[in-house]
C-alpha cells in the first residue's frame, strides 16, 4: 500500500498515462475523445481501447495494436463471432488482451506504469476497474447513453457503479453536469471546445470548396455530424420541400438508421463520412449551417461540438431547441422552435444573414479552444489523483486541503 501511494504522488510531477475505455472508435468522426486525448498525449501516454470487433474470421482472439498519432497506441479487440452474444465473456477476454500487453513481458509494459484509467462508457467497468493497477478513474461522460437507441439495460447499473469509485467526472453538457453532481461531489462542466483554425480555414481564400458542393444548387444548407436518431428526419423533409431552390447537404455517417428510412428527395445530397482534415472545404460551401435536431431522450443531454466549429468558420446557424445549445448559443445560433419557425430562420439567415452575430461566433469559437478544455481537464485529474493517495496514507489533513483547492468550469 505504501508503494503505490508513493508512486501516486510522484504521478503529480510526471503526469501518468491513461488507459481509455471507448465506445466510439478512434477513426470515426473526430470529435471530444480524439479533440482531448490528442492533446494529452503531449505529455503522457495513451493507451486507446475500443470496443471489440466480431468476426468469423477472427478465429484466435487477439488485439489489434497500432499507432494513430504519437504516444496514442489504438488497441481494438478482435473476438470471434461467437462471443458476440457473451457479453461478459467478451469483457473478460478483453481485459486479459490488455493485460497481457502491459504485463512485464508486454509491449507496451514500460509506457503504462502507474496508469490513470479513463471511461467514456460504463459498460466495461464492472470489468475493467481496478484491473490495471491504476491510480485513479475519471468518466468522461460526453452524452446520456442509456437514452440512446439499442442501449445495453445494463447501463444505468454499471454507470452507478463507476460513479462509485470514480475520482473525477467531466461532463459535456451543462444538464448532464446537473445530473450527475446529484450522484458524485466531484463533477465538472466542460462544454464544446474547438480547434478555431482549423474551421476558420473555410474563410480563407486558399480553401476550396469541397467538389460536392462546388456546382451545388445554391442555397446550400448544411449539416456536418452523426446522422442517427438524434436529427429529425420529417424537418428535414419539411425544409427540402419548402426550399426546393436549395441543396440540402448532409455530411456524415449513418449510424443506427435505416438508410431506407431517410428523407429523398431531388434536392437533399447524403455525403457519408468525410477526413476531418476535409470538413472545411464542406462548410465553405454552406450558406447557412444546420442543427435539425429531434427533441427527444436522445439529445436532452448533448451539446453539439458542432456548434462552435460552424462559429469558427464564419458561418450563420440555425438550430432546433436543444437546451444546452438554447442556453448556452443564443442569440448567435438561430432558434427554430417548429418546423415552421426554423424555416423562417433559415429563409432569414439567407436573404440578410446577421454578420455581426456571425462575428460573435468567431470571438466565442477563438475563445474555447480544447487545449485550454484539456488542460483544465489534466490539472483536475491529477489533483483528484493526489487527493486519492492522500486518503489511502490516511493524511486526511492534505487531502482535506487539495480538497479546498479552487476549481473551474469551462463552458
Amino acid at each position: 500500500m505504501e508503494q503505490s501511494v508513493t508512486l501516486s504522488l510522484r504521478a503529480a510531477s510526471v503526469p501518468s498515462p491513461l488507459i481509455v475505455q471507448s465506445h466510439l472508435r478512434w477513426d470515426f468522426v473526430w470529435q471530444r475523445p480524439q479533440q482531448v486525448l490528442s492533446r494529452l498525449a503531449a505529455t503522457r501516454d495513451v493507451l486507446f481501447v475500443e470496443e471489440p470487433m466480431f468476426s468469423d474470421d477472427s478465429a484466435v482472439p487477439l488485439l489489434h495494436l497500432t499507432q494513430p498519432m504519437p504516444r496514442i497506441h489504438r488497441a481494438v479487440p478482435r473476438l470471434p463471432s461467437v462471443l458476440r452474444s457473451q457479453s461478459t465473456a467478451s469483457e473478460r477476454l478483453v481485459k486479459h488482451l490488455v493485460q497481457e500487453i502491459l504485463g512485464p513481458a508486454g509491449r507496451l509494459h514500460s509506457e503504462f506504469q502507474n496508469p490513470i484509467q479513463w471511461f467514456y462508457t460504463p459498460l466495461p467497468a464492472p470489468t475493467m476497474l481496478g484491473a490495471f493497477n491504476e491510480i485513479g478513474v475519471v468518466y468522461d461522460c460526453m452524452d446520456e447513453l442509456s437514452q440512446f437507441a439499442f442501449a445495453p439495460g445494463e447501463l444505468v447499473e454499471r454507470e452507478r457503479q463507476l460513479l462509485a469509485v470514480a475520482d473525477v467526472v467531466f461532463t459535456g453538457g451543462r444538464r448532464l453536469f446537473e445530473a450527475k453532481s446529484r450522484l458524485h461531489d466531484n463533477v465538472h462542466y466542460f462544454g464544446c471546445g474547438v480547434d478555431s483554425e482549423h474551421f476558420a480555414q473555410a474563410l480563407s481564400p486558399q480553401t476550396p470548396v469541397a467538389p460536392a458542393l462546388r456546382d451545388a444548387p445554391r442555397p446550400v444548407l448544411g449539416y456536418v455530424g452523426v446522422v442517427d436518431e438524434r436529427l429529425d428526419y420529417d424537418l428535414i423533409a419539411y425544409l427540402a420541400d419548402r426550399m426546393p431552390q436549395a441543396t440540402i447537404a448532409m455530411v456524415g455517417p449513418v449510424v443506427k438508421v435505416d438508410m431506407a428510412a431517410l428523407p429523398r428527395r431531388d434536392n437533399v445530397v447524403w455525403l457519408g463520412q468525410q477526413d476531418y482534415a476535409d470538413l472545411p472545404s464542406f462548410l465553405k460551401g454552406f450558406d447557412v449551417a444546420l442543427m435539425p435536431f429531434a427533441l427527444n431522450r436522445a439529445t436532452e443531454y448533448i451539446n453539439p461540438t458542432k456548434t462552435l466549429e460552424y462559429m469558427a468558420a464564419g458561418r450563420a446557424i440555425v438550430s432546433t431547441a436543444v437546451p444546452d445549445v438554447v442556453h448556452n448559443f443564443t442569440p448567435i445560433v438561430s432558434i427554430g422552435g417548429s418546423h415552421r419557425s426554423f424555416l423562417d430562420a433559415v429563409q432569414l439567415a439567407v436573404a440578410e444573414p446577421d454578420l455581426q452575430l456571425v462575428e460573435m461566433g468567431r470571438r466565442r469559437a477563438r475563445a474555447a479552444s480544447w487545449e485550454s478544455v484539456a488542460t483544465e481537464m489534466s490539472r483536475l485529474m491529477d489533483d483528484a489523483t493526489t487527493r486519492r493517495a492522500w486518503r489511502l496514507r490516511g493524511d486526511r489533513r492534505k487531502a482535506a486541503r487539495a480538497e479546498s483547492r479552487p476549481s473551474s468550469r469551462v463552458g
